[in-house]
């Protein structure tokens, strides 16, 4: 690669260096709100290095013969799309497939969906997003993994081996993207964008880890943050791209930015075109997205001596670099085989691996009574705004699904239960009561139609409806845009209009069941109090209408487990398992003293805490046992406990461990995941969980940025949810 590298720059000039530098849209898929233009004579000049949001194999190979056979130098283009859960097949949206803890699944959902998008002619992706978020109004939580540390970077390893499998000059593998570094999920306010601010302390210790765990599993490309670190915006950030990223980490991949994000430095307060094109350049950026502030203004930095040749040069190769990693000087059409996308798309494996990835995404939050599963009988009612919309199923950051083809929940539901079941329908309500605000959230071809009658003339008739049926099943929550990019929202709860639409439903007596569509952790406090079985099914993807049946009428036992807070009010946000105590702690299952750390109007605790998530069965624990009360350096702690299936259904449960460092050097999380076992169980069957604990699993950064583990007393803790575990403690020798 060195030797084949160095000739080709020898015979290239600088315009065609900076040429590969520059990364335009095809418009197709556009995820933006600038569109490049004068693509095909800019190809010619060969002044473009990569294409994204163009699809199918025939313009793909149109566009990459344009530069193998009319540049100069016939250097081949990368071409890439936001494939962020699935291509045409659509999986749960990030946040939903964190919910499985199934790292197995989410791998092969990643490797299905470079299966599909690499048939059509792509070879890059900008996934996985693996920004730590604990402020659900942030809107692209949903785009993410949650707000742990530990379970994001064990996802982000799974995401980036399905994608990349294990030889990228394979023509089914697509370059993982890692993004967006860094910090993007901590911006103040919510607010997408927005500024973030945090010490050296918790950067290290919490939310630069899953970025790291994704460069440790061979990530090919980094994608740069809209937000500033330290005062300076990730894309000019010199300390991030060089000195953590390749200096500490050791990556040797390319970094993009993100959508015009060189431009938007212009708006930080950084300078002219110009100025903020040359500090991208010197911070270790080597592709720009979009803005074409490299392809205009650094031969005139280069001239002015503000940037050197060298810095082009190391620039250039590492897009060549990428390049030939992935094959395409060898042969820049080994991702155009026709034939190929009509064998790997959408067929059957894929759709069935959809409908057991939906399946097992889903949180059943409430199941009083046991009100699910529902027999396969009689007469249900489907009622709200999200019933019967295609369109919405496949959630946000799904560019490639094919909306007009997408099965509704009421379809998908009635192709899955035959005539065993009769599903009548209403809509309900409107989505929101503020015709502009829905407008809003349900851009990119999502639209709910709106009911412009009166609101109590539509509960009357859906009422009626409900009151034919035995059961009735609300599909309510946020539409697939009212969660992802610029969607965030200080309003966490539903939408006023579908709460009157729910209050109705329960005051007709029949059983009722919410089944509840999200992409963020809501607040759900009156229904958790008036609703007696609530169904959290995030955003679905393609299978979702028969993914939803499958769990409704028991053919699948949930098993998903939170992988995020849902806070009682959004005033506690931020709200996470692992926080750190206060020198005034309140007292376990109080809720109020004066000169403690509580509020007045409620308890500190959450809704629902993070790993939880009911079954349709139950699970017994048996008592906690460690096999020494101490743990050596370089030895082993075996930490174990026997599970039993103490219920009537089979099913699978995510064991989960934590532990507590209880005195350090700095102050320390009061609980922090280190490990967890997703097993299933027949009635009656047990099974002992045994975890190892190592040195490696107490390490953390001091305050010298050391990563060490500290001697002293630990507690370890095992159990159902971050809340409900049995505790033991060790002593690190």
């Amino acid at each position: 690669m060195d030797r084949f590298i160095n000739d080709l720059m020898s015979q290239m000039t600088v315009a065609e260096k900076i040429g590969q530098l520059n990364l335009v849209t095809a418009g197709e898929a556009v995820t933006g709100s600038v569109v490049s233009t004068d693509v095909e004579s800019k190809i010619k000049a060969g002044k473009i290095g990569g294409i994204f949001s163009m699809s199918t194999p025939q313009r793909i190979r149109a566009a990459q013969e344009l530069a193998v056979n009319h540049s100069r130098l016939k250097i081949p283009i990368i071409f890439g799309m936001d494939v962020i859960h699935g291509y045409k097949t659509i999986f749960p949206i990030p946040l939903g497939l964190a919910a499985t803890w199934d790292m197995e699944l989410i791998q092969e959902t990643a490797r299905i969906a470079a299966e599909e998008a690499s048939a059509d002619g792509l070879n890059w992706t900008f996934s996985p997003m693996v920004d730590v978020s604990r402020d659900p109004r942030w809107g692209r939580i949903s785009e993410g993994s949650g707000e742990d540390t530990y379970l994001g970077s064990r996802i982000a390893e799974a995401m980036v081996r399905g994608y990349q499998g294990k030889d990228l000059t394979a023509h089914n593998t697509l370059m993982a993207c890692v993004k967006h570094f860094a910090l993007y999920g901590a911006a103040e306010a919510g607010r997408d964008y927005n500024t973030t601010d945090m010490s050296l302390h918790r950067m290290y210790n919490e939310y630069l880890p899953p970025y790291k765990a994704a460069i440790d599993a061979g990530a090919g490309s980094v994608m740069t943050a809209f937000n500033d670190i330290n005062g300076v915006p990730a894309t000019a950030n010199k300390w991030l791209m060089t000195d953590v990223l390749r200096k500490q980490w050791g990556f040797d991949g390319f970094v993009v930015t993100d959508y015009t994000a060189v431009n938007e430095l212009i708006d930080h307060g950084l300078g002219d075109l110009q100025e903020v094109s040359a500090l991208s350049l010197k911070a270790g950026v080597e592709m720009d997205m979009v803005g074409e502030g490299f392809l205009t203004t650094l031969q005139q930095s280069l001239d002015e001596g503000k940037v050197s040749e060298e810095e082009i040069d190391r620039a250039c190769r590492l897009v060549l670099e990428a390049k030939y990693k992935l094959g395409l000087f060898e042969d820049p059409f080994r991702y155009c085989d026709e034939s190929r996308a009509k064998e790997a798309i959408l067929n059957p494996g894929h759709l069935a691996k959809a409908r057991e990835a939906a399946g097992k995404s889903f949180v059943l939050l409430k199941n009083e009574g046991q009100v699910l599963p529902l027999k396969k009988q009689g007469t249900v009612a489907l009622i709200g705004p999200l019933a019967n919309t295609g369109a919405n199923m496949p959630g946000t950051w799904s560019v490639s699904a094919d909306l007009d083809n997408t099965p509704s929940l009421l379809e998908g539901m009635r192709s899955a239960l035959g005539d065993q079941v009769k599903i009548v329908h209403h809509q309900g309500s409107n989505l929101l009561e503020d015709a502009a605000y829905q407008e809003r959230a349900t851009m990119f071809g999502r639209t709910i139609p709106r009911d412009e009658r009166p609101e109590a003339e539509v509960l009357a008739e859906a009422l009626a409806i409900a009151n034919q049926a035995d059961v009735v099943v609300a599909a309510l929550g946020e539409s697939s845009e009212m969660s992802g990019e610029s969607s965030s929202r200080v309003d966490l709860n539903i939408p006023a209009v579908q709460q009157r639409l729910l209050a109705g439903l329960l005051q007709t007596g029949k059983p009722v069941v919410l089944v509840l569509f999200t992409g963020r952790p809501l607040t759900l406090t009156w229904e958790d109090e008036q609703v007696p079985a609530i169904l959290n099914v995030w955003f679905g993807g393609t299978e979702t209408g028969k993914a939803v049946a499958d769990v409704l009428f028991g053919d699948v036992n949930p098993s998903g487990k939170l992988p995020a807070t849902f806070p009682q009010h959004v005033g506690q946000v931020p709200l996470y398992y692992s926080h750190k105590n206060t020198g005034r702690p309140l007292a376990e299952g109080q809720w109020f003293e004066k000169f403690r750390s509580n509020y007045l109007d409620v308890t500190n605790e959450p809704l629902y805490p993070f790993g939880y998530g009911l079954s349709y069965t139950s699970f017994g624990y048996g008592e906690l046992t460690l096999s020494s009360a101490e743990l050596s350096r370089g030895g082993k702690l075996q930490v174990s406990v026997q599970v039993t299936n103490t219920g009537n259904y089979a099913g699978e449960e995510v064991v989960q461990l934590y532990i507590r460092d209880l005195v350090g050097s700095v102050t320390r999380p009061v609980k922090e995941l280190k490990a967890f076992r997703k097993i299933r169980l027949e009635p009656g069957q047990s099974q002992e969980v045994v975890f190892d604990l190592t040195e490696e699993d107490l390490k953390f950064y001091n305050a010298e940025l050391e990563h060490v583990a500290e001697a002293g007393e630990f507690a370890v803790f095992v159990g159902t949810n971050s809340r409900d575990v049995q505790e033991k403690r060790f002593t690190l020798k």
